[in-house]
Formats: structure tokens, sequence, C-alpha cells
């Protein structure tokens, strides 16, 4: 049993020799060479996303044409021309006015002149109004939030109005600026605000023609007629009031 141990033993070391010998004599062969994988990171556009603009100014009735400006403005009833601090829209008795830009209602009531309004703060110190309205819409409370083309009020004759429409102001820390050089357009900066050259006023004075003459201010248009003009023959002639359009 030790001789048949002892010969066992041998032939494991001989094998084991014969195949180191036999690994030795093989050529060298070399590895393929293992590149690592790496993952690519995504691509991402580096560049910000545009800060949204300081005021972008709708139309408060769209579709509509606005059929008095902003200016000097001499009405029927008047002596002396004014300054009329807004423009006017005019449109069927019902149609939606709406806010022209994001912002918070200042206040929203009702007075002998402007009649039924709603004035909205838009935080880069410019308000928009709204007046002579039919019907201020539920919810326009002072405090209130409102985003732009939201419903403020529906179009009237409240107030001293000459025929239905919308009475519409952009004003800055209480001074009026013509509405025109703010509507329907986008102003990316505060400092790209159109101030100087919305504060400008003509000094022509615009006779303006109405559709219909206030009950507050028909005495007034009474006693003008009854003063009548004198023509060159020496005759009085009363004066013919010609109204054509709301203003």
């Amino acid at each position: 049993m030790r001789h048949f141990g002892l010969e066992a033993a041998f032939a494991g070391a001989l094998a084991l020799s014969l195949a180191t010998v036999a690994y030795a004599a093989l050529p060298n062969v070399a590895k393929p060479a293992i590149t690592p994988t790496v993952a690519e990171a995504p691509v991402e556009d580096s560049a910000p996303p545009a800060p949204p603009p300081a005021f972008d100014c709708g139309n408060p009735v769209p579709g509509e044409k606005i059929n008095s400006p902003f200016g000097l403005r001499r009405l029927p009833w008047e002596d002396h021309g004014r300054l009329h601090e807004g423009v006017d829209i005019a449109g069927p008795t019902g149609t939606r006015v709406v806010a022209v830009s994001d912002g918070i209602v200042k206040r929203a009531g009702e007075s002998p002149s402007y009649g039924r309004y709603v004035e909205v703060e838009h935080g880069v110190g410019l308000t928009s109004f709204y007046a002579h309205l039919g019907k201020i819409e539920r919810g326009m409370k002072r405090g209130a939030y409102v985003e732009a083309g939201k419903t403020v009020g529906r179009m009237g004759s409240s107030g001293t109005s000459t025929g239905p429409h919308v009475h519409f102001e952009i004003r800055q820390d209480g001074k009026p600026l013509n509405p025109l050089v703010f509507l329907n357009r986008e102003f990316a900066t505060k400092e790209d605000l159109p101030i100087k050259l919305g504060a400008h006023v003509s000094p022509r004075v615009r006779l303006a023609t109405v559709s219909e003459i206030p009950e507050s201010k028909k005495a007034l248009m009474e006693a003008k007629a009854g003063k009548g003009k004198t023509s060159r023959k020496g005759k009085r002639v009363r004066e013919t009031l010609t109204f054509a359009a709301n203003s």
C-alpha cells in the first residue's frame, strides 16, 4: 500500500511538471485591449429660459376699434377742451371687457362720471382702468388676482356716457398715459416701457361728436342751443347739433 501511494504522488508531480513546461513553450499571444464603456452624458441646453416680460399688454375689447383717442378733446356741451385721459372703444351692450394683463384689482365701484369701473394694478408702476361698464364681473373686488384675458365687466353706458362703450386708461403712478403706445405690445423690462412717448399730449383740440347726450348734460346743451348764433343778416339762428358716433 505504501508503494502504491508513493507511485501516485510521483505521477502527479510529473504531470504537473510536464504541463508547466508545455505552457512555457507556447508563443506569447497579446490579449485584446478592452476599452471601458463610458455612458455619454445627455447634452443639455446651457442657455437659461427667457424671463417673462415685464408687461404684456393685450386689448380690453379684442376685435373692436378705438373711436375716440387719447388727447385734448371738447365735447358738445363743453366751452373748452380738456384732456381725454384714455381711449373709448364702442360696441354692443354686454360685450366682454377683459383685463389687458395679469394683475391685482386695485378698486372697483361706481362714480357719477365714470359709472361702473374696475382698476387693475400690474406691478410695474402701471394700472389699467375700465369705465362706463354696464356690469362689473363677479369677483372683481379689491385684492382679487386677475389674469390677462379674464372678463372684468360688460360693456354698457353708465355714468356720464354718450353710448355703449368702454373708457380705457393706462396710468403710471396716477398719471394718464396714451394707451395706444401699449396696446397689443410686449415689453421685456420696465426700462422698455414707452413712458415718455405715452405722456406726450398733442396741443390740438379735437371736437368730438357723440351719439347720445347724457341726461346730466341735456340742460347744458339746451342752454347752448338757446343762445343760437347771429347770421350776417342779423337773424338769430339756432345751432344744429349732429351726433354721429359714440365718444
